[in-house]
């Protein structure tokens, strides 16, 4: 029963709604699911340290959302209830698109399925890395001296496949998201190094192939990518 304004930002790229929002003759407005009705595949979407974001964009953002707060305590105005505000600060475009209720919603649709809390860490798949489990780690200077010795192993990538064609290490690309689907790609009788741009997905990978197909040989490359280009390979892109 709570409103929800809402913004989401992306590189150069930002967005903001109300939803959930009642207005003052009692009609209720779309809610996120409305919008989006299921997550995306865990791991597609990166952190901001992953994909990177314009610095000015959060306040940007931020100073939208106070702006829709003010009109959701007060009344005046027009509230983003049932639209959607796209903002492009690169060639510094807005648009704004209509969000209509979805009969189809689970929470608020013709036949509602979903009545109370549920656990948002498992409907969305996130990997949680567990603290407790300890993984095999190498550096970024064994590596590099696995490679100058043509020592028999496996490099894998879990990075998405834009990141793969700015910089990488030549190893086979197996994004997170299809890292499961996959597992049959990946060697069981070889020392398997597994790397990321910082080592927190490559983390994730390790620990979803080990709990759900028993790998025992998964080392996670610690500081992914970025270690190695500043450690032993500056000539290296850096996103």
């Amino acid at each position: 029963g709570k409103p929800n304004v809402y913004a989401s930002i992306f590189r150069f790229e930002g967005q903001a709604s109300v939803f959930n929002y009642q207005d003052a003759s009692g009609e209720r407005g779309p809610n996120y699911r409305d919008l989006f009705p299921e997550p995306p595949p865990a791991g597609l979407v990166p952190s901001c340290a992953e994909g990177g974001v314009l610095g000015v964009l959060p306040g940007i953002l931020g100073s939208l959302q106070a702006n829709e707060v003010i009109k959701v305590i007060t009344g005046v105005g027009e509230t983003l209830s049932g639209r959607l505000f796209l903002f492009d600060a690169a060639s510094f475009e807005t648009r704004t698109l209509r969000v209509t209720k979805d009969p189809k919603n689970p929470l608020t649709g013709t036949h509602p399925t979903q009545t109370q809390l549920i656990d948002y860490d498992q409907f969305c798949n996130v990997a949680a890395i567990d603290s407790e489990v300890s993984l095999q780690e190498i550096t970024v200077q064994e590596l590099d001296v696995w490679k100058h010795q043509r020592l028999d192993f496996q490099l894998i990538d879990v990075r998405e496949t834009h990141e793969y064609a700015i910089v990488n290490l030549g190893g086979e690309l197996i994004p997170l998201a299809s890292i499961a689907e996959n597992a049959d790609r990946i060697s069981v009788n070889r020392k398997v190094v597994v790397h990321c741009k910082g080592g927190k997905r490559s983390a994730e990978a390790i620990q979803l192939l080990e709990k759900r197909f028993g790998f025992r040989n998964l080392y996670n490359l610690k500081g992914g990518i970025l270690a190695y280009a500043k450690e032993v390979d500056p000539t290296l892109a850096t996103y």
